[in-house]
């Protein structure tokens, strides 16, 4: 957790000292996180499974910093909306157990209202 909230206030810094805070309302900050979460997605499309595993052996840096990006808009965004990002992950990860019981759902893919 301390990597995190030191993650965080470097990401605070470095908004403050750009005066950017003031274009950083709760639309915006979602809108730049889907954006750069399409910037994860570009590394993959049009490619099948096999180019895929070629792609990414060989671009594993762009692609680590595309996560990245997407990484500092969620931690900037909980940030702003009081959201403790950890222990919203922790409740999503127990409520995906109670949803997708291992018994149901091991190896298929179906959603949890079809299990």
């Amino acid at each position: 957790m301390e990597k995190l909230t030191q993650l965080r206030n470097q990401i605070l810094d470095f908004r403050k000292k750009r005066d950017w805070e003031q274009f950083h309302n709760p639309k915006d900050l979602a809108l730049s996180l889907v954006l750069e979460a399409t910037e994860v997605l570009e590394h993959f499309q049009w490619k099948n499974g096999d180019q895929i595993d070629e792609y990414v052996n060989t671009h594993t840096q762009e692609i680590a910093e595309e996560l990245a990006d997407v990484l500092y808009w969620v931690i900037l965004m909980s940030s702003d909306l009081n959201i403790d990002i950890l222990d919203a992950l922790e409740q999503k990860i127990e409520k995906n157990n109670r949803k997708y019981p291992v018994e149901k759902s091991k190896g298929v893919s179906t959603k949890y209202t079809k299990l």
